[in-house]
């Protein structure tokens, strides 16, 4: 019944993309559609690797988390107590806590409150120079901070990639490197990783931007050619489910650390909650869902988790928009 529900309404709406929800160890549903590749007619299928955007900002939070963990700094260490670069109009209070809920006040790159067109950042900065967190500092580091630290939540991905030099600073590792060492292997996700967009690996979805006219172009020169603290990384549907799964039975990172990055820190001022690298929904006053999510030209996903019913659900795309509407009909006949 709910597959046949599911495979109507994508049908109807033309998903692109992959559905697994599962509670515990039982698969309630397993599903791919659309192409990966358009003109190759290559179909999506359940271990197709997709891009997640902004989804993996979980991945730059646990890395900082580990790095907690074994002594190198504290939530409380100062950014400027943790990279040697000149940020001049920087507020010194600044604080790895602040950085991981979006509450630091930095400037942002691409601020998704007053911008819509990614693209436009590729006017000045061409997006094929862009393969590493430090590439990224010209389009921010001398801006001017937005508000004091501390003082509200506003989602920020400038942020994060500060958070991803930290990880380079006090690892002696590449970002991309630490997370596959610290996060992919401890978990299994042997399918994912930070893939170039002129080095993507077989199996890879290609994304599509669709134009109102009808006609649609792939997202190759619309993002950044490489992903890193921010967004960016390639995951297949089970190896999402994997990180929840190391996530959740502490495999990852300590009791105490796992409470820590799934504790509400700060008010998103619509009724929910920022945690560490991910979002938390309240539902009756208690905590129903824990959720990340991501959204570029040609690549959409959402992933969450409902500790109620212990089902996990993960939903990538490689167009522009569709997860967050399956993932709706999968709360109301799943949960």
């Amino acid at each position: 019944m709910l597959k046949n529900k599911i495979k109507h309404i994508c049908m109807k709406t033309g998903f692109s993309g992959v559905i697994y929800a599962k509670n515990n160890d039982v698969a309630l549903i397993e599903q791919a559609f659309g192409y990966a590749d358009r003109p190759e007619k290559r179909k999506n299928r359940m271990n197709t690797r997709f891009g997640i955007a902004s989804g993996c900002k979980l991945f730059t939070a646990i890395a900082i988390c580990r790095l907690v963990e074994e002594g190198h700094l504290s939530f409380g260490t100062r950014l400027t107590d943790c990279l040697k670069n000149e940020f001049p109009h920087f507020d010194p209070a600044i604080t790895v806590h602040h950085l991981l809920t979006h509450t630091s006040g930095v400037p942002d790159y691409f601020d998704e409150a007053m911008m819509d067109d990614f693209e436009d950042l590729w006017k000045m900065q061409p997006m094929y120079h862009l393969r590493t967190p430090r590439d990224f500092l010209p389009l921010f580091q001398n801006q001017k901070m937005m508000f004091a630290p501390g003082e509200r939540f506003h989602y920020n991905n400038a942020g994060y990639i500060l958070l991803g030099l930290i990880v380079e600073a006090h690892s002696g590792m590449s970002f991309d490197q630490f997370v596959e060492k610290e996060v992919f292997k401890p978990c299994s996700m042997h399918d994912s990783g930070y893939f170039s967009f002129d080095r993507l690996p077989g199996n890879t979805a290609i994304g599509y931007i669709d134009e109102e006219n009808g006609s649609w172009r792939t997202n190759q020169y619309a993002l950044p050619v490489k992903g890193g603290p921010d967004g960016g990384a390639f995951v297949t549907a089970g190896d999402m489910i994997k990180l929840w799964d190391s996530l959740l039975s502490l495999r990852l990172l300590s009791k105490k650390m796992t409470r820590t990055l799934m504790s509400p820190h700060t008010e998103t001022g619509e009724g929910d909650y920022y945690g560490y690298g991910m979002w938390i929904g309240n539902r009756n006053g208690e905590i129903g869902i824990y959720h990340v999510m991501g959204y570029d030209p040609g690549v959409s996903f959402a992933s969450a988790y409902y500790p109620a019913a212990e089902v996990t659900a993960v939903i990538p795309s490689n167009q522009s928009s569709g997860p967050h509407n399956i993932l709706r009909i999968l709360e109301t006949e799943i949960l």
